[in-house]
């Protein structure tokens, strides 16, 4: 039986690949222009299908309305995991990771090193900047993966800005990622808005 000549083979596959690879586009190719602003909107518990059944409801100019003609909106997504709330929400939407692997697998959970319960946003390394209350002693630090905000400043070489805005902690941190310029949250302890000091020089 005669042997393939396996490297002649080889070599002619790598030069027509890297050939085929390096040869130029034809037509010119344009960049579509980078946006100026970029706004993640997440209503906790909101369907999708709610836009379309209750748009006759919006106004004619900006809001809802102008988000979803000027915009990009996710339908029919899928969030293949349990449970359904909203520290694992924004983590999902934003890292397009799962509780498993992004860290985050519920509003809090047992950790068993720590023999105790971990808030999602938890860190008592940081302290709170805006009031003398407790609530800002939050970051992203149990989030172990990067977010969409994240890339767009590396994306940016950090020229971009990032800001995070909620209600709640965990829906103004989570979704700005690692790299955010800002976090900003109620405090309904004072009647505030606050801030941690993960965030601050």
């Amino acid at each position: 039986m005669r042997k393939a000549p396996i490297p002649g083979l080889l070599f002619a596959f790598l030069f027509v690949t890297s050939t085929w690879a390096q040869s130029p586009v034809s037509g010119t190719a344009t960049r579509p222009p980078r946006p100026r602003l970029v706004v993640g909107f997440v209503l906790d518990q909101m369907r999708w299908d709610y836009l379309y059944r209750y748009a006759d409801r919006f106004s004619e100019k900006g809001g809802f309305r102008r988000m979803l003609g000027e915009g990009h909106s996710c339908e029919q997504t899928l969030i293949p995991y349990t449970p359904t709330v909203t520290a694992c929400g924004h983590s999902a939407v934003y890292t397009g990771t799962v509780p498993a692997i992004n860290g985050i697998t519920g509003n809090a959970w047992w950790d068993g090193q720590l023999r105790r319960t971990v808030y999602c946003t938890e860190d008592k390394s940081v302290s709170t900047v805006g009031s003398s209350s407790s609530q800002g002693k939050m970051s992203p630090k149990n989030l172990l993966v990067t977010s969409i905000a994240d890339e767009l400043r590396l994306a940016t070489n950090f020229q971009g800005k990032v800001i995070g805005v909620a209600i709640k902690d965990r829906g103004a941190i989570l979704p700005a990622g690692h790299s955010a310029n800002g976090a900003y949250w109620y405090d309904n302890s004072v009647g505030s808005w606050i801030t941690s000091s993960y965030y601050t020089p």
